[in-house]
């Protein structure tokens, strides 16, 4: 009987070597390591809390505020608490609680809260050329020379520039060398770029580059500095590998990478090299890894550029903190002057909003533990623990009224006659 199949020619196979690659060190999977000393970093510490603090101080005013003004603000600021009520309630010492009508919440921004907003202002103005050259620099790495608007305003945040930069006209970004252009690029079209393109300006020099001329007065070859934390160990067969990753060609994150394997070890070297410059301009040279990933296009990262942070852990540190995750630069915060990345001008003031965070935290122990809080002191006023202002010049609290003042109570609870009754000069 005749087989109904049709006979298969066989083609002759290519060279076996031609399917083999030699192992790369992005096949090894690494342990993350906890190190408690960038635990311990205030304004790393405060980082998930920080944002929705500024936000909020912006949008209420030194007049008290009803709640709902901003309570349905929540998914917008991404607060960590599912109510801004709540979260207002954390900080009290750069929100001022008061009760209106029918028991309805009003706050206002403490005057330690005011002053920082204003001073933030003041140093945006002095220092604009260095924050907003920061932004330039972003778009310097995209090989197009553009970002799309929706990813430059998430940026906004890390750079240290205000959120209204686009979209308030007293701002005149076209000073700053920026224009908003329509394109099919984005979610709505808009993109950020240069007004000269960026065509005729000489590439800036990356942090690792001017590390390197700072040491060997060249840049030919360039190295990632290593910072290793207290008891992580490498296996021997990662070590040697690191010790050629070292010697490999360094490709600036401002130059042109069409050239290079996406799978060699020198495009790995690239991509660790852009996120080393990217987090070397942000104020507290860290980000929340998620929300570097709307980069990842733009900056020609790989797929899964994520697991660069778990295969170098002596460049980055993962910060795990309230269900999410950070991505810290150690040589911001380890390799003390010997660096090139200079500090953010806005960096004190981020200092000092941590600080109100701080008080705001000894206030409520204090309150749980009955204790009357001064907060401030000074001259001849006195800050309680109602939010009342009192000159000790004008009026003489008598023990009573202390008393009244010192007594822990729920805010929502407070009679504003009896308060008045209590405080009134006898």
């Amino acid at each position: 009987m005749q087989s109904l199949a049709k006979h298969r020619s066989l083609e002759p196979l290519p060279p076996l070597a031609v399917h083999l690659q030699s192992m790369a060190y992005v096949n090894v999977t690494m342990r993350w390591k906890k190190d408690s000393s960038f635990d311990a970093v205030p304004e790393l510490s405060h980082a998930r809390d920080i944002r929705p603090l500024v936000s909020l101080a912006r949008i209420l005013s030194p007049s008290p505020t009803p709640v709902s003004a901003v309570s349905k603000l929540g998914p917008l600021l991404e607060t960590p608490d599912r109510r801004v009520t709540a979260f207002l309630r954390r900080f009290p010492a750069a929100f001022v609680e008061s009760v209106g009508q029918h028991n309805t919440p009003w706050f206002r921004l403490s005057d330690a809260a005011a002053r920082l907003l204003r001073e933030e202002r003041d140093v945006f103005a002095a220092r604009r050329t260095d924050v907003c050259g920061r932004l330039r620099r972003v778009v310097l790495m995209s090989p197009r020379r553009r970002l799309p608007l929706c990813v430059a305003q998430g940026m906004l945040w890390h750079l240290g520039i205000p959120e209204d930069y686009f979209k308030d006209l007293d701002h005149d970004i076209a000073q700053d060398g920026f224009k908003i252009v329509i394109s099919g690029d984005g979610d709505d079209g808009r993109v950020l770029g240069l007004i000269d393109d960026g065509k005729d300006e000489e590439m800036p020099l990356s942090v690792l580059q001017l590390n390197a001329m700072r040491k060997l007065g060249s840049v030919e070859e360039v190295s990632v500095p290593l910072f290793p934390s207290k008891g992580l160990r490498l296996k021997q067969k990662i070590k040697d590998w690191l010790e050629r990753f070292q010697r490999l060609p360094y490709v600036s994150p401002y130059e042109d990478f069409s050239h290079i394997n996406r799978g060699s070890d020198v495009s790995e070297k690239r991509a660790v090299g852009v996120l080393h410059e990217l987090l070397s301009l942000f104020v507290t040279c860290s980000a929340e890894r998620r929300r570097l990933r709307c980069l990842r296009q733009h900056l020609g990262l790989p797929q899964k550029f994520h697991l660069v942070f778990e295969r170098h852990p002596h460049v980055f540190y993962l910060l795990l903190k309230e269900k999410t995750c950070f991505v810290v630069l150690k040589e911001a915060y380890m390799a003390g002057e010997d660096t090139a990345i200079e500090e953010h001008p806005m960096l004190e003031v981020r200092k000092k909003y941590v600080e109100l965070m701080e008080q705001s935290r000894e206030i409520i122990r204090c309150r749980r533990s009955g204790k009357p809080i001064e907060l401030e002191s000074k001259g001849n006023t006195l800050i309680a623990e109602t939010g009342l202002r009192l000159n000790l010049c004008q009026s003489i609290l008598t023990i009573e009224q202390m008393q009244f003042l010192s007594k822990p109570q729920r805010r929502d609870k407070i009679d504003p006659s009896k308060m008045a009754r209590a405080l009134e000069p006898k």
